[in-house]
């Protein structure tokens, strides 16, 4: 049980939860790596436990000033990266995902040749500026492509696997979509994969070690012989280093959802324990609290207020201290204070 605690501790560390630092947006997603990001608002949130100073804004103005951007990378599903790992990652973790697109695109009723309309009317309208999904599909229907059901997504995603779009900047309230070539400049020269895997696995140990192949497999979405050829290579951290008699577990706090600690192994159950739940049926991933380095609790902001529904006892001191990370959760959107609410609360 003590090298359980101390590998869940080191889990923790590696994600730069058991301190925090003024570190910005750009230093957060780098350690990380890619954080998802199908949930903006949760991506965002993903970088205020991890960091002192800083406020979701200065995430959207890292998108802005290119240093962020948004794609769908591993596992096909989108991921906030710096701009300058798009370049080895998206070569690296999107190719297998091409068949599985042109399926879905056929269920959806768009044929080949709508496709290549679909992605010529989506450059052609990029190439302009950056443009909203509500902007692309409104071009799209326009060109008779059909967009009803997932066939937006998958043609987006059909854009986006030959390296031809990403999302960009903010435009108002949505995520804008830009050309590749035309938001970051012409491509710098590719890895071969040998030095990309080995790149993959030591990024990915970085922040997430101890781990093995199997969780890079997992979390980078490539086969179990990549990941094994990648860790062969890498120079893995010492997580053994200057380990602490006892685990210091980090302060009470809230994540996001789907926070990084929750994606980043075969296993979450070192951090959920029996509250698997906070991971729901279809994929969702709550947003959760955290106490003693465990999901403790889940939490929502309806209206504007911090509300947290305790899934154990919760002692008071700790209660309180999730309370004031829930103002600064506040403070972070740029949202007015408001208390916390406790929903049920179960307090020892």
């Amino acid at each position: 049980m003590a090298d359980e605690a101390h590998e869940r501790e080191a889990r923790l560390r590696s994600q730069l939860l058991t301190h925090r630092e003024g570190r910005s947006p750009l230093n957060v997603v780098r350690h990380l790596l890619a954080i998802q990001a199908q949930d903006l608002r949760g991506a965002r949130l993903a970088i205020r436990p991890r960091s002192t100073g800083v406020v979701a804004a200065d995430v959207d103005a890292a998108l802005a000033r290119r240093e962020l951007l948004v794609s769908w990378l591993n596992r096909g599903t989108l991921h906030l990266v710096a701009a300058d790992d798009y370049w080895w990652l998206h070569p690296l973790t999107t190719p297998q995902l091409r068949t599985a697109n042109a399926t879905r695109l056929r269920q959806e009723g768009v044929s080949p040749e709508q496709a290549e309309r679909g992605i010529e009317t989506v450059m052609a309208a990029v190439a302009e500026a950056p443009q909203t999904r509500s902007a692309l599909r409104a071009r799209l229907d326009d060109a008779g492509v059909p967009t009803a059901g997932q066939a937006l997504v998958h043609l987006l995603f059909e854009a986006t696997l030959p390296g031809l779009i990403v999302r960009g900047p903010m435009v108002g309230p949505e995520h804008a979509f830009v050309s590749v070539e035309g938001w970051l400049g012409p491509a710098p020269r590719p890895l071969d994969r040998a030095d990309a895997l080995r790149l993959l696995a030591s990024r990915y140990l970085a922040g997430h070690a101890p781990a093995t192949d199997r969780d890079l497999a997992r979390w980078a979405g490539i086969t179990l012989a990549d990941a094994r050829l990648g860790l062969a290579a890498a120079d893995p951290p010492d997580v053994a280093a200057g380990k602490p008699p006892s685990p210091r577990w980090p302060s009470p706090r809230l994540l996001g959802a789907f926070d990084p600690l929750l994606h980043g192994w075969v296993s979450r159950t070192p951090f959920v324990g029996a509250q698997g739940k906070v991971v729901t049926t279809n994929g969702v991933f709550r947003p959760v609290a955290l106490v003693g380095g465990r999901v403790v609790a889940t939490w929502s902001l309806p209206d504007g207020v911090v509300t947290l529904v305790p899934l154990e006892s919760i002692p008071e001191g700790d209660l309180a201290r999730l309370a004031t990370d829930g103002a600064d959760v506040l403070r972070y959107l740029g949202r007015p204070h408001q208390p916390v609410v406790i929903s049920d609360p179960r307090v020892s």
